[in-house]
Parts: structure tokens; C-alpha cells; sequence
């Protein structure tokens, strides 16, 4: 069974730096796609980067130049460094990966505050 663990959430002030992590069990395969979504209190889930099996990344505009996404796939690990952070960044972060069948983890909290 897949099951993906996300750590690395916590407070932090704005203008500091965080990073999560997603490491993802069960799988004897890397996935195709990786990547992080959020969701703030109140609000829907929301996409914030993706990053392939080869490594080719992208970004929503609201973490662009902020937010990197990079991964480790002989761990199966992808990871997401957050840097220059605002109180709006303050949400749940779900790690997604996906190739065929999709799954989430249970999320990690970032507060961010001002």
C-alpha cells in the first residue's frame, strides 16, 4: 500500500524559510509526478508546484522565485524549499503523487507569521 509521509511544517515569521518534505513508501516504482498542493483555512486546495520524474518543474504564480521543488528518486522523496515566506503562504501542505493511480499524503501545517 502507498503511503506518503510529509514532515518539515511549522511556525515560522515572515521572511523565513522552510523546508518539507515528502517521502513516499509502498511503491516499488518512482512516480512520473510529483508535487505539493495547500490549502488554507477556509479555502479550497490549491497547486503549487510539480516537479517529473526527469526533473522538469513548474510553479504557481503566487511561489514563483519563492518556492523551489526538487526530488530524490532512489528515496522516492520530493521536497519543497520555501523561502522569503509571507503570512499568506499560512496554510496545509499535501504532498500528491501521481502516475497512473494518485495519492495524497495527510498534509503538514505552515504558519507563517507576521
Amino acid at each position: 500500500q502507498v503511503q506518503l509521509v510529509e514532515s518539515g511544517g511549522g511556525l515560522v515569521q515572515a521572511g523565513g524559510s522552510l523546508r518539507l518534505s515528502c517521502a513516499a513508501s509502498g511503491s516499488s516504482f518512482s512516480f512520473n509526478n510529483m508535487g505539493w498542493y495547500r490549502q488554507a483555512p477556509g479555502k479550497q486546495r490549491d497547486w503549487v508546484a510539480t516537479i517529473t520524474n526527469g526533473g522538469s518543474t513548474n510553479y504557481a504564480d503566487s511561489v514563483k522565485g519563492r518556492f523551489t521543488i526538487s526530488r530524490d528518486n532512489a528515496k522516492n522523496t520530493v521536497y519543497l524549499q520555501m523561502n522569503s515566506l509571507k503570512p499568506e503562504d499560512t496554510a496545509v501542505y499535501y504532498c500528491r503523487a501521481w502516475g497512473g493511480m494518485a495519492y495524497w499524503g495527510k498534509g503538514t501545517l505552515v504558519t507563517v507569521s507576521s
